[in-house]
Order: structure tokens, then sequence, then C-alpha cells
């Protein structure tokens, strides 16, 4: 799909969540922050929460909690977004 039309999003964040799934954290993140540079992505939410998942992952609460709150911008009603941005600032407080 990156050969036929690499301005697509999804295979991107498709990859990296894959990989995430591995445990390669590391090697996810790259292919996430490309999802979000793609011109053309159907919702920009999941590569912002999986990149939030990736982060927390790594303990970079901070980060995470950034990528949570930029998921939510994307879609106000995305509730696993909203449930992680609770439980970072719970970690944080």
């Amino acid at each position: 799909a990156i050969d036929v039309d690499p301005s697509f999003g999804n295979p991107y964040n498709d990859i990296g969540s894959y990989l995430m799934m591995k445990g390669q954290v590391d090697e996810a993140i790259p292919w996430l922050e490309r999802a979000l540079q793609a011109p053309r992505y159907e919702s920009y939410c999941y590569p912002h929460m999986n990149l939030g998942r990736a982060y927390e992952s790594k303990r970079d609460w901070l980060r995470a909690k950034d990528e949570y709150r930029r998921a939510l911008a994307e879609n106000k009603d995305y509730t696993p977004a909203a449930q992680a941005l609770a439980r970072i600032r719970g970690f944080l407080n």
C-alpha cells in the first residue's frame, strides 16, 4: 500500500501498531510519526493514540500525555484516549 500511495497514512500506523504488538516499541515510533506526516489519513487520532501508548510503555509520561491529548483534539469522543489521559494524569499527580 505504501508503494502504491505513500501519502496515505493508514499503512504507516498499521506497521507501527504491529511492531508495538511485537514489543518493538522503539522501531514502531518512526512509523507512527510518518502516519502523522502523511497528508491523507482517515483519522489522525489513531497514530496519536498509538504514540501515546508507545511513550507510556517507555514511561515517558509527559510525551504520552501530550499524544493522548492530541488524539482527543482530533476526536473528542475517542474514549480510549480519554481513559489513557486520565490514567497518565493520575501518575503525574
